[in-house]
């Protein structure tokens, strides 16, 4: 059926649910979107809804229904297109029904609705989901999914609407107790049920050429459906599924290769992208989608033309006399304007360090902060009134381990954490260059620690026996983002970062005081020191920032074949416990393998 006339009558219906009933701002922008291309639009909202975000929603639909969540899309769905009945409905040219998980438009709505206005069709959608076809390990046992439109985007002719089958399917539709069976008694068998009687049905990004080499192609190419397909919507789940999915499916450059390409190319403000991914998902999960990592140069300037405007401080604590040099080595390499603020313990260490620190190049204010809380206490007490002066800040301390035998194995993670912050003045200009660039980056710390007895941290000690600690310390703070003991926190475990002051505004709302610090001996974990370790990326977070990882170039290459060392000698005691696998097969295997007992 070929829509000829001059004006489209549309009929919209956008499903909309947040668990805290937040609608972030990528909802207005694709409801106005929407708006563009419908006639009348009835907002849905499966659950709460705040009076802000309601009423935000009230001004750009025509009406909005409020009901309780249960029976997921589908069934908002179906109250939607029951509502106005089907009288009034068939009396549009097309119905349209959507969802809230997807970003867009990036290319307005109305080229798609007018190049879908020329095919002679009943239904049609954006994408589709294709059958798996092969696979190309013969590890993996795929049931059969008939070919289907992805019911996040669907609209449907008058001549289907129209059909007897089309009332009945939505009148008859059964109470959906579950995602599986939202998927398996709407998506994934609509498009086949009115094909096979009769009725046809296209997508507007095609994505035929790809047969055979993925089922989702706004998953696995996104980047491609987006800009060679002119794709008008990003899924939200593809900056937060889990990562063994991309891994499976691809190198796992999917997510960010098509966000740089909309932030770069195209007319779409990635900050509400940001904004609802950050409000809503683990960091853990963000971090690995979007590859949250910075190799910066300490060679070559990223901008010569850089603003200056930032002002910039360092917080420095130093407890070993004997290291003062040592840090003064690195302090040194802060950019011109610097202040520098060192604190110590005791008046007596103090006349050493003053020493070590004899006309140094930049303004510096000395602190006696007392011998409690180690180098938290005089971070968040002893300078927090100077925290919200800067635009942005470097907290370092020394850091000497002496439990850790042989001493080289202490003094390599002080050597990873002092090289990735603060390496020479080239490394540090750009990374304030790379903080005036990206925005919602509230924080950068070097990578967790993976030698000698470091490497559990990688699994457990992120974590270690602190996440209950951490998330009591996460409520006192008004915390609400999401934290979960099974995803790592990207947390500076080290204990030195760069970050803005603005990114841990909840942090120093607190107002810390010495004596909720614990007094040595301190525990050698679930101390609130601990707690205050991982829980500062849980507040660059809760502000609207991300944390990410920070690498000097000269140590990358180091930190690359350690990781490459560590995970192929690993494949090679497993693989012969229990074959040569794909990883994903592998990491399942392995998972239910039990040696036999050796007699």
């Amino acid at each position: 059926m070929i829509i000829k006339k001059d004006i489209v009558r549309r009929y919209g219906v956008y499903v909309f649910f947040d668990r805290d009933g937040i609608v972030d701002e990528y909802n207005d922008v694709f409801l106005n979107g929407l708006k563009q291309v419908v006639s009348y639009l009835l907002v849905v909202c499966n659950g709460k809804v705040s009076e802000d975000g309601l009423r935000r929603i009230e001004e750009i639909a025509d009406e909005v229904l409020c009901r309780e969540n249960i029976g997921y899309d589908v069934t908002a769905y179906k109250e939607g297109i029951l509502r106005p009945g089907f009288t009034e409905l068939t009396e549009y040219d097309e119905v349209v029904i959507c969802n809230d998980t997807m970003y867009g438009p990036l290319y307005p709505f109305t080229k798609m609705f007018w190049e879908m206005e020329k095919r002679d069709i009943d239904f049609w959608g954006i994408t589709n989901f294709h059958e798996v076809s092969f696979d190309p390990f013969g590890t993996i046992e795929y049931g059969y999914i008939p070919k289907h439109i992805q019911s996040f985007f669907m609209v449907f002719r008058q001549s289907l609407v129209k059909s007897k089958e089309f009332q009945d399917y939505w009148v008859e539709f059964p109470e959906i107790k579950g995602y599986e069976e939202a998927i398996g008694f709407h998506e994934a068998t609509f498009t086949k049920r009115f094909q096979d009687l009769g009725y046809k049905w296209e997508v507007y990004a095609s994505s035929e050429e790809l047969e055979g080499y993925t089922y989702d192609p706004l998953r696995d190419f996104p980047r491609y459906m987006i800009e060679e397909k002119k794709c008008p919507i990003m899924k939200k789940r593809s900056f937060y599924h889990e990562y063994g999915e991309a891994m499976e499916r691809s190198g796992g450059e999917a997510t960010r290769d098509a966000f740089d390409f909309i932030d770069k190319e195209l007319n779409y403000d990635c900050g509400l992208i940001w904004k609802n991914i950050l409000r809503t998902q683990n960091q853990a999960d963000i971090k690995k989608r979007m590859h949250l990592n910075y190799v910066l140069s300490s060679k070559v300037l990223k901008n010569k033309n850089r603003s200056n405007k930032l002002k910039l401080a360092l917080i420095l604590h130093i407890y070993y006399e004997n290291l003062a040099f040592y840090c003064r080595s690195y302090a040194e390499h802060m950019p011109e304007g610097t202040d520098v603020y060192v604190t110590v313990p005791s008046l007596e260490k103090l006349k050493t360090v003053k020493k070590a620190f004899a006309d140094f190049p930049h303004n510096i204010e000395f602190r006696i902060v007392g011998n409690r809380g180690r180098d938290v206490a005089p971070f968040i007490v002893g300078c927090k009134d100077i925290v919200d002066k800067y635009d942005l800040i470097c907290k370092m301390h020394d850091k000497r381990v002496y439990q850790v035998i042989p001493m080289s194995l202490g003094e390599s993670w002080s050597y990873k954490c002092f090289e990735n912050l603060m390496k020479n003045e080239i490394f540090i200009e750009n990374i304030v260059a790379t903080f005036e660039e990206e925005p919602y980056l509230g924080m950068l710390t070097p990578p967790i620690p993976n030698h000698g007895p470091y490497y559990p941290t990688t699994g457990k000690g992120e974590w270690g026996e602190n996440f209950t600690v951490a998330k009591q310390l996460a409520e006192t703070l008004d915390i609400h983002v999401n934290m979960d003991p099974k995803k790592e926190p990207v947390a500076p475990l080290g204990s030195m970062f760069w970050f803005r002051p603005k990114a841990l505004r909840c942090l120093f709302a607190h107002d810390w005081q010495y004596d909720e610090m614990p007094e040595e001996p301190i525990a050698d974990d679930a101390t609130v020191l601990h707690a205050i370790e991982r829980i500062y990326p849980f507040c660059v977070q809760e502000e609207g920032y991300y944390p990410a990882w920070l690498m000097v170039d000269s140590y990358a290459r180091i930190e690359l074949d350690n990781w490459n060392y560590m995970n192929r000698e690993l494949n090679k005691a497993e693989f012969k416990k229990v074959g040569v696998e794909p990883f994903r097969e592998l990491l399942n295997h392995l998972r239910s393998y039990s040696p036999k007992r050796e007699e």
